[in-house]
């Protein structure tokens, strides 16, 4: 049976690195689950591979689509597996990173079978969201399902949308409605989480963030201005940086805030991969060779 490697882990803790080498070991290819890194105009600010991290080793789903696309996590599934399957007729091992949870969540597990979404919800989703901003769909949410809340993207507005509109479509907490494995797959996986001291992470996404501007975060983020209002866009990094430039936020505000939003967000990560049974933990100063170390077996 072929052997699907996750590499998992919170923002900023070394994932690219880590899969790269262990793709470059088992002479296959990645497979990148993180859903900012979809699109092509928003390279600086979700931290996609360099040119030379790509040519090291054959990426999949990186840079593929614009911000005006819409790609929902079930789309990703399919296209994802079926890139899967033809990377497995020549390779034993193919490796999948990213730090999307319900992206991996969706390649490992499958997704439920939750309905499509309702327009007249999406619409007073909407309403709602344009007269009383984010603040009120994070009330709603938290209300309907507090388990949730605690590990969802708090500041995507289109996560929220659908996990209300699911709670509202079937009676049941969008918990209970992803909670069941409904696919087997037909390859083995093998996850392996990269771990370390909070204060290391934090100090990780502060370098990072600063690394960002210095590579032209703000160029890139206002070139995206006219674009601010679509789904991709209202993400950390970017949402920041839009109020900056419309006056509401200085500049080292904007930016201490892109930190503290990193930091919520790696904080969610954490909240939801502890819940998970079955990850191999590695050390991120020894993560190549404690990862060579559990993948022995397989070459």
């Amino acid at each position: 049976m072929k052997t699907l490697i996750s590499i998992v882990g919170t923002t900023g803790i070394g994932k690219t690195a880590l899969a790269i080498e262990i793709a470059k070991h088992f002479e296959t290819e990645i497979i990148s689950c993180d859903s900012r890194q979809f699109f092509s105009e928003m390279k600086i600010g979700t931290a996609t591979p360099s040119a030379s991290e790509l040519a090291a080793v054959r990426h999949h789903f990186i840079a593929h689509l614009s911000v005006n696309d819409y790609y929902s996590v079930g789309q990703f599934e399919k296209d994802a597996l079926k890139k899967i399957d033809d990377l497995f007729q020549n390779h034993d091992a193919a490796v999948l990173v990213g730090g999307s949870m319900m992206y991996e969540k969706a390649i490992i597990e499958g997704l439920n079978d939750l309905p499509e979404s309702n327009p007249e919800n999406q619409q007073k989703l909407e309403k709602l969201f344009s007269e009383s901003g984010i603040e009120i769909l994070q009330e709603i949410l938290e209300a309907l399902d507090p388990t949730y809340f605690q590990v969802v993207d708090k500041d995507n507005p289109r996560r929220l949308f659908r996990a209300i509109d699911i709670i509202w479509q079937t009676g049941k907490t969008y918990t209970e409605n992803i909670a069941a494995q409904i696919k087997k797959r037909d390859f083995n996986v093998i996850r392996i989480g990269i771990e370390a001291p909070r204060e290391i992470i934090y100090e990780r996404i502060n370098s990072r963030v600063d690394q960002m501007m210095h590579d032209g975060l703000l160029q890139e983020a206002q070139s995206l201005l006219p674009f601010k209002d679509n789904l991709a866009l209202r993400t950390v990094g970017y949402t920041e940086l839009f109020n900056y430039f419309e006056g509401h936020w200085t500049l080292d505000f904007a930016v201490e805030e892109i930190k503290k939003n990193s930091r919520r967000f790696a904080k969610r990560q954490l909240t939801w991969y502890r819940k998970e049974e079955n990850i191999n933990w590695v050390n991120y100063q020894n993560s190549l060779q404690e990862s060579l170390s559990l993948l022995k077996t397989l070459k």
